[in-house]
């Protein structure tokens, strides 16, 4: 019998510890919601940044899958993305300026084209938002009236801009910039199209 209550007792301990771990857990997230909403992030012309992403679309009616990562580099007036494989391999070079979009891929002539989203689907399969993603990838996005605004953190909500649904899933430890942003749009050319993009924070120079 006294072994019986030994062993309900030490029950009762781990039920209670747990429910005290997931109160803990609930206030965790609301402090880290509330200290985002205090910070003030300023948008960067000039900005360099890098992660990982995992693009899944459709191509041929099967479903395709690309892991990798990038490095983004950007001033006003043109953007630079290099695309990598999981092991480090690049992919593709885009340039983006006022003239157009390039996209060079290794022992390939470069491509040129006006629209990149329908240079990306021809070449790669599918498409990449480079234009919106200036804005995406600091947490802001433009309004109706083409002003630039910035995301509330701890806004699991969905986001509609430039014909993408964006969720902001995470958001680094000091709040100005994203962790996690998950885009997903709808295309003619690819199905539906699905990008996860994680970023690493930046690194102090």
């Amino acid at each position: 019998m006294q072994y019986k209550r030994s062993r309900n007792l030490i029950l009762l301990m781990h039920v209670a510890l747990a429910l005290l771990l997931s109160g803990c857990a609930g206030i965790a997230t609301r402090d880290s919601a509330q200290a985002g909403a205090g910070v003030q992030r300023i948008y960067h012309e000039d900005i360099e940044l890098s992660g990982r992403l995992l693009v899944l679309y459709q191509q041929n009616e099967k479903e395709q899958s690309l892991p990798g990562s990038f490095e983004w580099k950007q001033n006003k007036d043109s953007t630079l993305v290099t695309l990598l494989s999981p092991l480090g391999q690049i992919v593709a070079t885009i340039t983006v300026d006022a003239g157009g979009a390039t996209l060079i891929q290794a022992k390939q002539a470069p491509k040129y084209a006006r629209d990149l989203d329908s240079l990306m689907s021809e070449t790669l399969g599918w498409p990449m938002p480079i234009a919106g993603m200036r804005d995406w990838l600091q947490g802001f996005v433009k309004n109706a009236q083409g002003k630039r605004a910035a995301v509330a953190t701890g806004n699991d909500a969905t986001i509609a801009s430039d014909g993408w649904q964006l969720r902001y899933a995470s958001w680094q430890d000091d709040f100005t910039l994203p962790k996690r942003i998950d885009l997903n749009r709808h295309t003619e050319q690819a199905g539906n199209v699905a990008i996860r993009i994680v970023i690493e924070p930046r690194k102090e120079l």
